[in-house]
């Protein structure tokens, strides 16, 4: 689809918006550049769990990228998103089904078309996107592994973003660039001291401002995971679920 590694984003998480199925309800309507857009906010979300998920069945990274982008494509122009209900299932399934079903019975009539007439075209950098495959201790796993625990790794990444625009907004940004790190240690590991010497706060202040991050980040992880969720899902089961997959190293 002539797609160009030169429209990429510097950092992963600032390349994800903040994607819900209300976005994929938009872009099910007829096409529209609204519709088109709504698409493209879910692909540009969520491409890369899809993509790990190719290249884990053995296609080449050029070949991945292909496919990944023309099964977005036709998610819009064949309509495949009127069968996409959010009280009928959880979003990540219903793509990677679709993906499997794109790959097994579209992907080989399409093959010799499919870089032409796109009109769709993601920011997808495969260079970027194979440093952080290669980089995966769990890459080796299956292919439905990789792309849950790859879809728990955006969804934390989602969380992130979020939580970094919020700061921002505050103006606190110097505040959470020194508090980040504290979102990926233990508990017993967090050196309050040395917090509270960068932020030029007590170490009391600097357990408050930890805490506080903290707990935050697990609400907005907890949110990012219900907009992909049917209305009445088991919220806590689904966050058991991407941690295991987060486990499989």
């Amino acid at each position: 689809m002539g797609m160009s590694d030169t429209k990429t984003s510097s950092a992963l998480p600032q390349a994800f918006p903040h994607t819900r199925w209300s976005l994929v309800v938009s872009a099910r309507q007829q096409p529209s550049p609204e519709s088109a857009a709504a698409l493209e906010a879910v692909c540009c979300a969520y491409w890369y769990p899809l993509y790990a998920y190719v290249r884990r069945c053995g296609q080449p990274p050029h070949d991945a990228q292909d496919i990944t982008q023309e099964f977005f494509r036709l998610l819009l122009e064949k309509r495949w998103l009127e069968s996409a209900d959010r009280a009928k299932g959880r979003l990540r399934t219903f793509l990677v089904t679709a993906l499997k079903r794109f790959m097994a019975k579209e992907w080989r009539r399409l093959s010799a078309q499919r870089r032409g007439g796109g009109t769709i075209h993601l920011p997808m950098n495969t260079a970027f996107a194979e440093s952080r495959y290669a980089a995966d201790p769990g890459a080796q796993v299956a292919a439905d592994a990789v792309f849950d625990r790859q879809w728990a790794l955006t969804l934390l990444e989602l969380a992130v973003d979020r939580l970094s625009a919020e700061f921002k907004t505050a103006g606190k940004a110097g505040e959470f660039s020194v508090l980040k790190s504290f979102l990926t240690v233990s508990h017993a590991a967090i050196d309050y001291t040395s917090a509270a010497a960068r932020l030029g706060v007590s170490e009391g202040a600097a357990r408050v401002a930890v805490h506080r991050l903290r707990k935050r980040f697990r609400e907005l992880y907890r949110k990012e995971i219900s907009q992909t969720l049917p209305d009445k899902a088991d919220l806590d089961a689904e966050m058991r679920h991407l941690a295991n997959a987060l486990a499989q190293l």
